[in-house]
């Protein structure tokens, strides 16, 4: 019983609180307007920053995954650009280029990889009737790069296992080569394209995929063909070849990395003393240069919405210290009454807190009117996540406390006999 009747004091409190902060703002709009003005900039900028930063994190991170799941890449050149940078560039040139007996090699000998595929590709134009379209991607893989890559199929099937034996003529098209070339895209199925006058028969269409922030793989403007019919119209030496090996689930990267260093010194024949000819880029080290990259911006976000959130502070504090001189007579009537120091603090502490909520939904308010407007215009859609809102609401009742405490102080302190007489 005593513990509903706290409860049902706390309730008591609280709505008395709200309707005082309703009331204020009823009362005095301009006064309230102006100083919660800070509040609502603080909580537009520091969420609006995080909002976006944690959107355009989220695209370039699915960017990066879309290189493959714990994922290998064996090149002649490394993607981080060397030693700290210094690596001569023509020390790379030299190097081998990367082969399909390489790729088998690893496969057979690697104890850590699930998968292993062979990449290359070249840039040709399609054709198709009259229609003619540029800068297309031919890509050239083997057989287990769909298990490394994920590859939706909107209409039609993907290459099977005997035309990548074959190396057959058949091939899958990127979604807006098959809108450019084709007045229906579904249509493209069991169709014909051609290229320096040589023919693939289309038997898939890709499902878009939409721009990446981090380039790789564009599979919306590409053809996807078997190696070896690849290595039968180009000289793979020369279209950019790389191996990707995918690690056993639960296989750290950074030991997959290790074993295929020893793997690949072992199909090269280099001695202990020759240096490596090739590569090992760990796709996972990207993700963390973005994260420690993103988490610099949230950080210049913080410190921009702070200054904005002190001056907020500020003037909810003044609100504060107006609202109990013009209740001077009310609290001492209260305290007349039998109301305690802890009943007084708690009711004024709420109200600050709940002003400075108003204000901060004032802001995601705003914020989420941005995030429409952006979203229509960027190319990844910005989203306030429940966490940011979470943080955006404790953020706002956390400087309704500091800005409230002394003020709120004063009134608990109050002598009612003083106070009720205080006109």
């Amino acid at each position: 019983m005593h513990y509903i009747w706290r409860m049902f004091k706390l309730l008591s409190i609280l709505w008395n609180s709200f309707r005082m902060a309703l009331q204020e703002l009823r009362v005095n709009k301009l006064r309230t307007f102006l100083s919660l003005f800070g509040i609502t900039i603080g909580i537009f900028c520091i969420i609006g920053v995080l909002a976006t930063v944690d959107s355009l994190e989220r695209k370039v991170q699915n960017d990066i995954k879309a290189f493959g799941n714990n994922t290998i890449y064996i090149d002649k050149w490394n993607y981080g650009g060397g030693d700290g940078g210094q690596y001569p560039w023509w020390k790379y040139i030299k190097r081998p280029q990367m082969k399909i007996e390489e790729m088998y090699f690893v496969k057979t000998k690697s104890q850590l990889a699930a998968n292993a595929a062979m990449f290359v590709s070249s840039n040709v134009s399609l054709n198709f009737r009259d229609n003619t379209l540029t800068n297309v991607n031919l890509y050239g893989v083997s057989e287990e790069f769909t298990s490394i890559q994920t590859i939706d199929i909107e209409w039609g099937r993907y290459l099977i296992e005997t035309e990548f034996q074959r190396g057959t003529t058949t091939g899958i098209i990127g979604y807006e080569v098959a809108s450019q070339l084709f007045p229906d895209p579904q249509k493209a199925v069991g169709q014909q394209v051609s290229y320096n006058g040589r023919r693939i028969n289309i038997i898939g269409v890709i499902k878009k995929q939409g721009q990446s922030f981090v380039g790789g793989f564009d599979y919306d403007q590409c053809v996807i063909v078997p190696y070896r019919y690849f290595a039968s119209v180009y000289n793979p030496d020369n279209s950019n070849p790389f191996i990707m090996v995918q690690g056993k689930p639960n296989v750290p990267s950074s030991a997959l990395q290790d074993e295929l260093v020893g793997i690949m010194r072992q199909a090269r024949r280099l001695s202990p003393t020759e240096e490596d000819n090739f590569s090992c880029n760990d796709v996972a080290q990207f993700s963390e240069q973005v994260k420690g990259f993103f988490g610099q911006v949230s950080a210049g976000g913080w410190a921009i919405a702070g200054l904005s959130l002190i001056v907020g502070a500020f003037g909810v504090a003044n609100i504060m210290f107006v609202t109990v001189r013009e209740r001077t007579s009310q609290i001492g009537l209260k305290k007349a009454l039998g109301a305690k120091r802890g009943t007084i603090l708690t009711e004024f502490l709420i109200e600050s807190a709940f002003l400075c909520i108003i204000g901060g939904l004032v802001g995601l308010g705003l914020v989420w009117v941005l995030a429409l407007v952006l979203s229509s215009v960027l190319p990844f859609a910005i989203v306030i996540a429940p966490n940011i809102i979470v943080l955006a609401l404790s953020i706002c009742i956390i400087l309704g406390i500091i800005s409230g405490i002394i003020p709120a102080s004063i009134a608990a302190r109050m002598d009612p006999v003083v106070a009720i007489r205080t006109k």
